[in-house]
């Protein structure tokens, strides 16, 4: 184990013991609408970011599993240095962070389908499908790699109908692809969240997880019995859960040696419209990853579908990922 996974672990306890009795103070808004479907580079919407310590390309991209979590509706200001996320922030610290990292559009359903098709694909999150485009699942089942999407709330194994409770649909693209709708076994790739404590703990996590927290826990919505709540209440809950379920994969030998993991949001608030969908939070946690590098290198959704498909050694990119920026600056 090198010595910044450590250094984290250590503290990892401390901050799970935080997360547990962390005040839940309450809500921030939604996303309302506003149609933004461009996924080509534009600008770099900060002319002046904090310079990028060692940008040298790394070369330890190559992993044997990819994660991605994605939490909802919140700028970087907001996330970044907040005593409400201890967690993920301590993460931040440990691993990477990208610190000029914007999202491509409001709502919510075209920045799932940039992480996953390449491409906004929808301008509304009331989007009825089917997507036919290319996708994950297409490429990485050409490629012989497995996947699964993990879906809090979901009601039952390979689920792709509308909301149930606070599991929302159009926070899973994965339910929208016609790759899965016309394949019951890649149906059956769509799975409750409880099975991924299983999956980790039995060392058969898929090579490519896709982990959706539902409103209650990705910063949507108020936290489990408050009706009202604050914006810090929603972060924190989210930070707690984050906690609870990814802590334990932190800490996993199996992801130690060969894990990418990946955690963002999928917008911005809805007041920031810059590059499409705001400012969010992103940070990248893997052992061959440099120790507490921050990029100020302009990013957005698909240059982490490229990064996730390079990692695993997809060398075909749907849609804009496959011209997007490299993050292999991030490794060593």
């Amino acid at each position: 184990m090198n010595s910044h996974l450590r250094k984290f672990l250590n503290v990892f306890a401390v901050v799970l013991v935080c997360s547990a009795v962390v005040s839940l103070p309450g809500c921030g808004g939604g996303s309302a609408a506003s149609p933004n479907s461009a996924v080509s580079p534009v600008p770099n919407p900060n002319p002046n970011p904090t310079p990028t310590p060692n940008p040298t390309p790394g070369s330890s991209v190559a992993h044997d599993h990819v994660l991605l979590v994605v939490f909802e509706n919140h700028s970087y200001s907001a996330v970044i240095g907040n005593p409400s996320m201890p967690f993920l922030n301590n993460l931040a610290r440990s691993f990477g962070l990208a610190t000029n990292y914007f999202a491509n559009a409001h709502p919510s359903l075209p920045n799932y389908f940039v992480l996953t098709a390449g491409n906004t694909i929808a301008t509304t999150d009331d989007f009825p499908g089917p997507v036919s485009d290319d996708n994950v699942v297409r490429e990485l089942t050409a490629a012989g790699k497995t996947w699964r999407a993990y879906a809090m709330s979901l009601p039952s194994v390979g689920y792709t109908g509308g909301d149930q409770g606070p599991y929302i649909k159009h926070h899973n693209p994965f339910a929208y692809f016609s790759d899965v709708l016309n394949n019951s076994a890649q149906a059956n790739n769509i799975v409750p969240f409880t099975q991924f404590a299983s999956d980790l703990q039995s060392n058969s996590l898929p090579n490519y997880s896709y982990i959706v927290p539902d409103n209650q826990h990705n910063a949507h919505d108020c936290p489990s019995g408050m009706i009202t709540c604050s914006d810090n209440d929603k972060l924190a809950a989210a930070d707690a859960w984050l906690s609870a379920n990814i802590g334990p994969l932190v800490s996993n030998a199996s992801f130690q040696s060969s894990g990418l993991l990946i955690i963002t949001f999928d917008e911005s608030v809805v007041s920031d419209i810059a590059s499409g969908g705001g400012q969010v939070a992103t940070v990248i946690v893997s052992s061959k990853a440099k120790p507490g590098f921050q990029s100020s290198t302009f990013f957005q959704h698909q240059s982490t579908l490229r990064l996730m498909f390079k990692a695993l050694g997809v060398t075909a990119f749907p849609g804009a990922a496959a011209s997007a920026p490299d993050m292999d600056e991030f490794f060593k």
